[in-house]
């Protein structure tokens, strides 16, 4: 399962622009591009690649594995877990975080180590075009971040303009089954869901990423289901108990790419056409 914020696998925290978390850590009047950048959330490394900006990346976390490139670029650890030392001998110019995935503490242990330090964090998917921006500037790769932005902020409006007029939809966002995670209407996937009618029907929970009970689904009662992980098979075992459930009756049952949906990249256009066509699945129209 992913850390839903950038991305790390695990509990839920966190899919996905370069939302300065404080303005403080912002040297948006630096001379020179950055030269040296470790990242700490999947997600980041992947917006690094997107802005053609990887000759700047020293390390990442685990779990960076997009593009295929990335794998190969060295550790310092993972979301919850960053070698102090390792981090230390690269000697970073920057280090970027993700709010709601890397630790308040694993932060403020950089920082008191010296280390420049970017917090982001994307709940929209306008800010996704944000960060691309923002990690152009970084590295001077402007061009480069202004083509990939223009590319998915066309996508998305594209798919708002196509589905605007589909039958709304309820939907209920199983991001992992055990324990039961979903997301509230503070993460980017919920405005995922709206762009292809479909509307979150947990939105209005506290947390990005909560636990909930089987009970809130029942009561929830959403037309459909869509997981961002497991297989169909296991999707419809785990549901099919519960044939009252408007979505397990009429087999309103899907599976969605994790990366695709969890990250907030540009991928995440992707992400947002397997939803719509999910949701159009339920609707009879494909």
């Amino acid at each position: 399962m992913l850390l839903l914020g950038c991305e790390q696998r695990l509990s839920p925290e966190s899919s996905g622009a370069l939302k300065l978390a404080d303005p403080a850590d912002s040297v948006h009047g630096s001379v020179a591009p950055v030269q040296r950048i470790v990242s700490l959330a999947p997600g980041i490394t992947e917006l690094i690649y997107a802005v053609g900006a990887e000759q700047s990346l020293l390390a990442t976390v685990d779990y960076a594995d997009f593009p295929e490139a990335a794998k190969k670029i060295p550790r310092v650890g993972d979301a919850f877990r960053v070698d102090m030392e390792k981090l230390l001998a690269l000697k970073p110019d920057l280090v970027l975080t993700w709010t709601s995935g890397t630790p308040s503490t694993t932060v403020e242990q950089i920082r008191a180590l010296g280390m420049r330090v970017e917090s982001m964090e994307v709940k929209h998917l306008s800010e996704v075009s944000d960060s691309l921006i923002r990690i152009g500037e970084l590295t001077g790769m402007q061009v480069n971040a202004r083509r990939a932005a223009s590319e998915f902020e066309s996508g998305i409006s594209t798919l708002r303009l196509r589905y605007r007029d589909r039958m709304a939809l309820s939907v209920f966002v199983e991001v992992n089954s055990q324990p039961l995670y979903t997301v509230s209407g503070q993460h980017v996937l919920s405005e995922v869901l709206q762009v292809c009618g479909g509307r979150n029907v947990l939105a209005g929970l506290n947390q990005l990423a909560p636990i909930v009970s089987t009970e809130a689904v029942l009561q929830a009662n959403p037309d459909v289901i869509i997981s961002t992980e497991g297989t169909l098979r296991q999707l419809q075992q785990e549901w099919q108990s519960w044939s009252q459930l408007t979505a397990v009756k009429q087999n309103h049952l899907y599976v969605v790419s994790s990366d695709t949906t969890t990250r907030a990249t540009p991928r995440l256009l992707q992400g947002t056409k397997e939803v719509c066509e999910a949701l159009d699945r339920a609707r009879g129209l494909l």
